[in-house]
């Protein structure tokens, strides 16, 4: 599991970036102007991003580009599976126990 896509999540302004991205590749200026934040902090923010392999950068002329990087998302949500099926099942037992309890 990817702990610092983990960790870089947990901060809800770069959990909004990365929210950002995911309708597609953004300059920098997108998310200064859009978060209470200022561009020192987005910068910040961005390599953090970037560091735990999230997003990708490129250049454009003067421009930096992010684009979002679905992979640590993917071996999150893999690891996230476990959990998923923890609680599936006792749902499930519980959904099972009230039918039983209190039929309709």
């Amino acid at each position: 599991m990817n702990l610092a896509a983990l960790h870089a999540l947990a901060e809800p302004n770069r959990l909004a970036m990365l929210n950002m991205l995911a309708s597609g590749e953004r300059p920098a200026g997108d998310f200064v102007r859009a978060l209470p934040i200022a561009q020192p902090t987005v910068s910040k923010h961005l390599g953090v991003l970037k560091d735990a392999g999230l997003v990708t950068v490129r250049k454009d002329g003067t421009r930096r580009l992010y684009s979002l990087d679905p992979r640590p998302l993917a071996e999150l949500d893999a690891w996230l599976e476990t959990y998923r099926r923890f609680w599936r099942d006792r749902l499930e037992a519980l959904e099972a126990h009230l039918a039983r309890e209190f039929p309709q």
